[in-house]
């Protein structure tokens, strides 16, 4: 990935993630996912949750696509197939097996006031050891008072949740972005984000290769056609074809819940 952005990309959607309650007393802020933004390829989802305990999520299956979850605060008890406690900073990333990774080994790099933790992909000269079958970069910032610039695949898809302070991102002229706002970046090859006021800024910036296919959902399941979404809710019911442990498996709370 080249170091250099010439072609900024620009600002094209912004969207406010509302808070909504879902699972068991978990709030959820859903940017993408929800009516106005139902899928941004390759990404089908993109949740900020919050939870206390006993608060959670019910057992449920997936099939058909991967997930990482970033711990910013607190600790989380989840269970697969068995039982873990994670803490802040901890990152799962899910593409068939798990792959976990502690706040300490996070790949993380300053420069000119920005801090920079990498999470997958590559930023600042250092490489997440997280590894996603989809090409992705995800980074997480922290720039009280500087500017950044990271440079994107021009054929990717990007976009920037901002989770603390205002932010100015595509051009300096923008207009600042909030909290638990959404900002879709447009063509280009890298974007560029400025902090203007005298507060933190935290946000990630996420980056990945469109798949280009047709998009499927039904609920936890995500597949290319409606026969394949058949078949997955065929072996579900019969505890078939990766469902097997289903049939007897359950969580200890029922819930995956956090404090």
């Amino acid at each position: 990935m080249s170091s250099v952005v010439r072609d900024p990309r620009p600002v094209v959607r912004k969207f406010l993630a509302r808070p909504q309650h879902e699972g068991v007393g978990a709030t959820v802020r859903r940017s993408i996912g929800r009516f106005e933004l139902k899928y941004f390829d390759p990404f089908l989802v993109l949740d900020e949750f919050s939870v206390s305990a006993p608060a959670g999520f019910p057992d449920h299956p997936h099939r058909g696509f991967e997930t990482v979850t970033y711990m910013l605060q607190g600790a989380v008890r989840h269970e697969d197939l068995g039982a873990q406690w994670h803490h802040r900073g901890w990152i799962e990333c899910t593409i068939g097996l798990y792959q976990e990774l502690s706040s300490r080994d996070i790949a993380e790099a300053s420069k000119d006031g920005v801090r920079v933790r990498v999470i997958a992909g590559e930023a600042l000269g250092i490489k997440s050891p997280i590894y996603t079958r989809t090409p992705t970069c995800w980074t997480s910032l922290s720039s009280p008072g500087s500017q950044i610039r990271q440079p994107i695949p021009e054929s990717w898809n990007a976009f920037v949740y901002v989770l603390e302070g205002d932010g100015i991102f595509g051009t300096a002229r923008s207009s600042a972005v909030s909290a638990h706002h959404l900002v879709l970046l447009g063509s280009g090859d890298g974007v560029e984000a400025w902090n203007r006021s005298s507060k933190p800024l935290r946000f990630i910036l996420v980056g990945g290769e469109p798949l280009g296919e047709p998009v499927v959902q039904y609920g936890p399941f995500v597949m290319n056609s409606q026969e394949q979404i058949d078949q997955t809710i065929e072996d579900y019911e019969n505890c078939a074809n990766g469902f097997e442990k289903a049939r007897h498996w359950k969580s200890e709370s029922n819930v995956v819940f956090g404090y």
